[in-house]
Formats: C-alpha cells, sequence, structure tokens
C-alpha cells in the first residue's frame, strides 16, 4: 500500500535502525484476522467443538483467537447467535487490560462498535453495571446491536458528550476505558482510506481532542479507580505525550506496569518533553513485533479522595398491565423469572442492570435487557432477550443444525413447518439461541428481526 510520505518519513526519525522492517510489514498482502469467542454463552476451553474454524490463540487474550483468512466466521449462524465477536486482535489486548469484575461500576467512553464493550461486558458475567458511550449518533446504533447480540444485560447504552456525562457522574466508576479517536496510524493495513486522511495538523488535532475527553474520563474516576487509555496509532503525540500531559496536569494518577507479553514492548519515554522513566510501563503493539496492527495503551490509577455520587437511582416505572402480560408470556415460554426495575418506554419494556442511576435527561438509546412489548393484551419478546437466554431457560424449544436449510430459511426471515401448537419458543442453533419463533397450527412463524434478516 501508499503510505503518506510524511508519515514514512515521521517513523522512519522515530525507529531509526528498526523503520526497515516497520515499513516492510505495508509492502506484505497478509493481513491478521481474529475472533473473540464469548464467554457468556461459551466455555472458551470448550472452542474447538463450539467455534468450527482453525483457530490459533492470540498471547494477551485468553478469549482471542487467530483464524485462517480464507474462512468467513461473519457468515456463520454461530456470529448471529452471538457465540464470537471478529475483532481485531490487538485490539482484544486493551480491555484485557482494565479487566473489570463482577460487580463493578464500568464506563467505556468511546465504545461503538462495541468490540470491547463486549469484552469487557463478559469479563463482569453480566453482574454490576457496564455503562456504553458514543458521541456518534449513527456509529452507537452498531454498538446497542453488538451488546444485544452477544447477550449483555448489564449494560447501558447511551450517546453524550464526555463533557456532558462528567456532570452527571463525579467521582462514580470504579474502572473507565477511553479507547480514543485518534488518526488511526495502526490501522493502514485494514482500512487503507485512513492513510490518505493522515496530516500532522490531524495528529494534532487529534491530540488535543484526546486531552478533552480525558478530563472528562477523569472526572468521572472514584478514588483508587483504573483509567485505561488506549489509541490504534503510533505517534507519540497522541500516546506517550498524552499521557506525559495527564500525569503533569493531575500530580495524583500514578501510572501501573501492564504486562508485556506475546511481542507487546513498553512505550517510549524518550519520545516525550520530560522523559519520565514510569512512561515504560505503558505498551506498545508493533505490527512488526505482534501478530496484529498497531496498538498503545496507558494504565493508570487515581489516588486523590473524591466526594460520594450524590445522583438519583433509577426506579421502576413499568405500569402494572404491562408486567402482567410480561409475566404472563413469563409463565408460558420460559423456566426463569426476572427481577430487578422495570422500566417502560411507551409500550416496550427493559430491566435494568443492578444497581442502575436515573438516567432521565440523557439521551439513552438502550437499557438493560430489552425484554420486549405489551400490544392488545398479549406480550412479543424481544430479540435481545432470546440472545441473552440459555436453551434450558425456555419451555419449547426448536433446535435446528448450523449446516441445516432450515437454519438458513429461518435467518432469511421464513416460516418453518413443525406439524406442532406449542406456541411461543426459542429457536436454536446446535442448542444456542437464535431468535423467537411462533409455533400455531403447525408452522413456526418467524420473529428474527427483518433487519439482520440474510439478504
Amino acid at each position: 500500500m501508499k503510505l503518506p510520505e510524511a508519515f514514512a518519513a515521521k517513523m522512519r526519525t522515530l525507529l531509526q535502525q528498526e523503520a526497515d522492517a516497520f515499513l516492510a510489514i505495508y509492502e506484505r498482502e497478509e493481513k491478521t484476522n481474529g475472533l473473540r469467542v464469548n464467554p457468556l454463552k461459551i466455555d472458551p476451553d470448550a472452542r474447538a467443538k463450539a467455534v468450527p474454524f482453525s483457530l490459533s490463540p492470540v498471547p494477551f487474550c485468553p478469549t482471542g483467537f487467530y483464524y485462517d483468512p480464507n474462512e468467513q466466521p461473519g457468515k456463520h449462524p454461530y456470529h448471529a447467535a452471538g457465540l464470537y465477536y471478529i475483532q481485531e486482535p490487538s485490539a482484544m489486548a486493551v480491555a484485557e487490560t482494565l479487566r473489570p469484575a463482577p460487580g463493578e461500576r464500568v464506563l467505556d467512553l468511546c465504545a461503538a462498535p462495541g468490540g470491547k464493550t463486549t469484552q469487557l461486558g463478559a469479563m463482569m458475567e453480566n453482574k454490576g453495571l457496564l455503562v456504553a458511550n458514543d458521541i456518534h449518533s449513527k456509529r452507537v446504533k452498531a454498538l446497542a446491536e453488538n451488546i444485544e447480540r452477544l447477550g449483555l444485560t448489564n449494560t447501558v447504552v447511551v450517546n453524550e458528550a464526555p463533557e456532558t456525562l462528567a456532570e452527571r457522574f463525579p467521582g462514580f466508576f470504579d474502572k473507565i476505558l477511553v479507547d480514543a479517536p485518534c488518526s488511526g496510524e495502526g490501522m493502514f493495513r485494514k482500512e487503507e482510506e485512513a492513510a490518505s486522511f493522515w496530516s500532522q495538523a490531524h495528529v494534532e488535532e487529534c491530540a488535543a481532542r484526546q486531552r478533552r475527553i480525558l478530563q472528562s474520563a477523569y472526572a468521572m474516576l472514584k478514588e483508587g479507580g483504573i483509567l485505561v487509555y488506549s489509541t490504534c496509532t503510533f505517534s507519540p503525540e497522541e500516546n506517550e505525550q498524552t499521557i506525559e500531559w495527564l500525569l503533569e496536569t493531575y500530580e495524583d494518577l500514578r501510572l501501573l506496569p501492564i504486562a508485556k507479553i506475546g511481542g507487546i514492548e513498553p512505550g517510549r519515554p524518550e519520545w516525550t518533553k520530560t522523559k519520565r522513566s514510569d512512561l515504560a510501563h505503558t505498551a506498545r503493539l508493533w505490527p512488526h513485533r505482534v501478530k496484529g496492527e498497531g496498538h498503545f495503551i496507558a494504565k493508570l490509577q487515581k489516588q486523590r479522595p473524591t466526594p460520594s455520587w450524590r445522583g438519583r437511582w433509577a426506579k421502576s416505572n413499568a405500569p402494572k398491565t404491562v408486567l402482567r402480560l410480561y409475566r404472563q408470556f413469563e409463565q408460558e415460554a420460559l423456566r426463569t423469572e426476572r427481577s430487578g426495575v422495570f422500566v417502560s418506554f411507551g409500550t416496550h419494556v427493559s430491566v435494568l442492570p443492578d444497581p442502575c442511576p436515573d438516567l432521565s435527561g440523557l439521551k439513552v438509546v438502550r437499557v438493560g435487557l430489552h425484554l420486549g412489548e405489551a400490544k392488545k393484551e398479549r406480550f412479543e419478546p424481544n430479540h435481545a432477550l432470546a440472545l441473552a437466554l440459555r436453551a434450558e431457560e425456555a419451555r419449547h424449544v426448536l433446535d435446528l443444525a448450523s449446516t441445516s436449510e432450515e437454519i438458513v430459511r429461518y435467518w432469511r426471515g421464513e416460516t418453518l413447518s413443525t406439524g406442532g401448537d406449542r406456541g411461543w419458543l426459542l429457536v436454536t442453533v446446535d442448542g444456542f439461541p437464535f431468535a423467537w419463533g411462533k409455533e400455531v397450527k403447525g408452522t413456526v412463524k418467524n420473529f428474527y428481526p427483518k433487519g439482520l434478516r440474510l439478504g
């Protein structure tokens, strides 16, 4: 591929003797392909049985695997069922660095399209609160869809500026991820179009924006909380120099070491003004050193005391008539009973993460688990509920083989003939929840969402 001349010259100056090896990777055609299995649905140790592709492990991510470029896991029904997420391998190291625990309050501040969000949610085992925010209204739709597909139920998706959230949630979060918008130099091989937008001026604009975002993130972090900052670019201005600025601005922040495994290398203090040695705690993933694209990661801890958050918590507001219809559906179709804070948006009802702050006044795209919609004395379950279940939690199941014509037909939106009359049933693929169906007089009416169907 053709690199911008000014970028190549800059990298030669920075990398010196190493520059030839770095620039040579852009003359090769092969790109690295990766997927991350979803432990909310399958055991990573049983991946060989669960994911029918030739896989080899990503060394810095226990749930990450490389797959052969000739294979197409995105076209397999397992992808639609949320058994894995197709993700650039180097990007998997970021959430591994933050590694939230079940029950914590976590913020993914620049979350779309959701690769890192879904990785964080799986680590949290759907316990606690995960707020996934993105300022771009178009990108936030894909974020919500990926959260639904992977079966996350503890997640709130919002579409706000970081400054707005900082005003609402001072000192609120245990852990925050800022996967910052950047100049994208690390993605030139994957997205050649990104190279055409590159300029030194753009790098400096990105660095200024990143600092504004980090100010908001710092304000939302509680005492002892962990902040992970990452980019997919090489420029020191957006990486070591941004962290240098952060440490100089907030003296209570302390850099924490990141494990340098699988080819991950330390950051470069020599590329900063102060040359402070602790910047070597940061991590760089170079495409000529790891099997993946370029990334930078820093991990910091806030040590200054923060006042307790004094906001309000969400309360149930779902009408009794709507809840009655949902409970009736639950008794007829499920073997499990949901509890928690139920909220309604018109005729739609969701159950919130526990705990969940009051979200009124924010641009909320999705909250917790969307259960479904009340319609004329009946309840119609949402696709998100199907993907959040396990097969044994449904009273009636129609299991289709992943290699069968029936699963392709159902994915396309066609009805199936079964001869039964069981009402709502969970359609599964090889035992993994796939969608809802309604079996009436021998025919299964298709409830696979129209926007997600095979063309």
